[in-house]
């Protein structure tokens, strides 16, 4: 009796098992949507399509995108996570929309960590501190002394409480020893509009809309955050040479899965992002926007977790520290 009890105890075991295995074997069965905790039009917004436009191929079905706003991009972020786990479900974000907004946000009840399997780093985009043609400032020194002359004076303008350029334009004010008033805005396009018009001295944005501006003659890049000058604004310095060394001001993107997703399923998530990263479409893309892929060694899923065990605590003391709010 014992026996065929464990018998049919194991039975039932492979039974359960199967529709999982199966599932894995048989995804994608219909679209995959990426959901994109931001209004659409903005630098992430643009990063999730062109990369669920390579995804396409590789798995063989439709990708679309979702755009979810909202607290910093947690109400987006908990949308994908609280997905049903079968992989037709991802998120995409950065440490601002999947780290920030825990220290923030905390009654969202969202932690990225517990509630994603990660897939993959997909792109690595500079932020660019640009200043207005009416502050006179062409240099990041410009502003430093302006703002050690009138400590507090000096506007500083960012997109979103929480976003992966406020935590950059924080760490920039840190580093740089500067007191400025900080100006919150609802996206990027506002706060470039009251740059170009002269209402605002200084704004941190990511490299795609501050090189246009640049190049436009609406405002004046004086630091980009990566390692080497960008080919598409050499006149710009990099912020180590402009005199900040210890600042990186490059912004992570990730694809990642609700955390209980088959391993199957991650694995053809994880191998499709491979091949997605290898178009030459998607390269040449991201080459014009002046967004650099991460290095192989740093694009899979397992950097990825270890990216985010760091930087979480890290970020989550820097919010703590800075008395950061979500207002």
């Amino acid at each position: 009796m014992l026996k065929r009890r464990n018998l049919l105890a194991i039975a039932a075991g492979l039974g359960l098992a199967r529709p999982a295995l199966s599932q894995g074997r048989d995804f994608p069965s219909r679209p995959v949507t990426i959901v994109v905790p931001s209004t659409p039009g903005g630098t992430t917004d643009i990063l999730a399509r062109l990369l669920a436009r390579a995804l396409a191929g590789p798995l063989g079905k439709p990708v679309i995108i979702e755009n979810v706003g909202g607290a910093g991009g947690g109400i987006g972020s908990q949308r994908a996570a609280r997905a049903e786990p079968d992989g037709h479900t991802l998120a995409f974000g950065n440490r601002g929309t999947l780290l920030a907004t825990a220290a923030l946000f905390p009654t969202l009840g969202f932690d990225a960590r517990r509630d994603f399997a990660p897939i993959g780093r997909t792109a690595d985009v500079p932020c660019m501190l640009g200043a207005s043609r009416r502050s006179g400032f062409r240099r990041l020194a410009d502003a430093r002394a302006a703002a050690a002359a009138r400590p507090g004076n000096v506007t500083v303008g960012f997109s979103g409480t929480g976003s992966a350029t406020h935590l950059a334009t924080a760490a920039m004010l840190q580093a740089a020893g500067m007191e400025v008033n900080l100006v919150p805005y609802r996206g990027g396009g506002p706060a470039m509009n009251d740059l170009a018009a002269g209402t605002l001295d200084l704004c941190m944005e990511l490299s795609p809309t501050m090189i246009g501006a640049h190049r436009g003659g609406t405002a004046a890049a004086l630091a980009v955050g990566h390692t080497a000058r960008l080919p598409q604004v050499p006149d710009v310095e990099t912020f180590a040479e402009a005199g900040l060394p210890g600042f990186d001001g490059r912004v992570w993107y990730a694809l990642l899965a609700p955390t209980r997703t088959p391993p199957e399923t991650l694995r053809r998530l994880r191998d499709a992002l491979d091949g997605a990263l290898a178009d030459a479409e998607l390269m040449s893309r991201l080459a014009e926007l002046a967004v650099p892929l991460p290095a192989p060694a740093e694009r899979g899923a397992d950097a990825l977790a270890t990216l985010l065990d760091g930087e979480a605590p890290r970020w989550t003391a820097f919010i703590r520290e800075t008395g950061m709010r979500a207002d």
